[in-house]
């Protein structure tokens, strides 16, 4: 069996032997056992969890499992079920998963520097024994660049309030591990949100159409993904509802924080009195909160789903508070 050590310090040389063993095994069939998941296949799977939540799919529902799912399924040999069910060990959702991989998951989910590194690893053995993009895709983008792998919308969480969740949703839990599994989870779950947050409005700021890319890459913390109603005052469900996020420039996303802006049922955004009065005056605020460049109406592209009406009158009563606006 494997221990820790196979996976936090996986070596080139190991790493090829596995993608070597995995290139050469038959297809699994349908109701036998299946051979042991090897340390490359898992740590994949525990990379693609960031993008995919394996709760959205039931046995009857993995064969529409999004990617990575369907890519990994085909390299290992294995069907969609089995990707899922693995990603279910990790997270300790699964009750039989085998401790050591829960141990795994809440050490490099917890240190996403160390888990970039392991990726890379993976990766490019995957790639010294023949397996290529179209096989095994670069679903983190690391693969080629030395850049850090980041969470998304981590700064609207707080350990107190993680921590305030777990303790309250999950009373009777008294194991250390899966409490942090719990929090880990949080996070990640922070993360699907903020991606798909920003893939429904078109990676732009729906306040005033700020969209930056460089070199055909898009420009990291130039957009924020936050939630409408904030996720210490939204339930299990609201936190990963799409229809609670706007995506905003940094100025746009502090001042729909503040309460300076407010968006209503209609989608039209209004500016707090307070600051309309100094816009005109000041070409600094009007460079920020004059019309233009702020939008008449929330900038959603076409087929974006618009923000659910319940969470802008919740911002509106209790963040905005001001009722005469412009």
């Amino acid at each position: 069996m494997p221990t820790a050590a196979d996976y936090f310090a996986i070596s080139q040389n190991a790493a090829r032997a596995q993608w070597r063993s995995i290139l050469t095994r038959p297809w699994a069939i349908k109701g036998a056992r299946q051979v042991a998941f090897t340390p490359v296949e898992t740590l994949l799977c525990l990379a693609a969890s960031l993008l995919v939540n394996h709760r959205r799919y039931g046995g009857s529902t993995a064969h529409r499992a999004e990617e990575p799912v369907p890519s990994l399924a085909q390299l290992f040999k294995r069907p969609n079920s089995s990707i899922l069910a693995k990603m279910a060990n990790l997270d300790g959702s699964r009750r039989h998963g085998a401790r050591h991989e829960m141990e795994v998951a809440a050490h490099l989910l917890g240190d996403q520097d160390e888990l970039a590194t392991v990726y890379r690893i993976v990766v490019r053995a995957a790639r010294d024994v023949g397996i290529t993009e179209d096989d095994l895709p670069d679903f983190l983008y690391l693969e080629h660049d030395d850049v850090p792998l980041i969470l998304l919308g981590q700064d609207e969480l707080s350990t107190t309030d993680i921590a305030d969740a777990v303790q309250t949703e999950h009373p009777d839990v008294t194991d250390q591990l899966t409490e942090l599994l719990l929090i880990t989870a949080a996070r990640i779950g922070q993360h699907r949100f903020a991606r798909d947050v920003l893939r429904n409005h078109g990676h732009r700021c729906v306040f005033c159409g700020l969209a930056v890319t460089v070199e055909d890459r898009r420009a990291p913390r130039m957009l924020v993904a936050s939630h409408i109603k904030p996720w210490r005052k939204s339930s299990p469900q609201e936190r990963l509802d799409v229809t609670n996020g706007l995506t905003a420039c940094p100025t746009h996303d502090v001042a729909f924080d503040t309460g300076l802006l407010t968006v209503n049922g209609g989608l039209r955004i209004h500016i707090h009195n307070d600051l309309h009065r100094r816009v005109d005056a000041d070409p600094a605020l009007h460079a920020a909160f004059g019309r233009p460049p702020l939008a008449e109406r929330l900038l959603l592209p076409d087929g974006a789903l618009p923000p659910q009406r319940t969470y802008l009158d919740w911002h509106r009563t209790h963040v905005y508070r001001e009722t005469r606006s412009v």
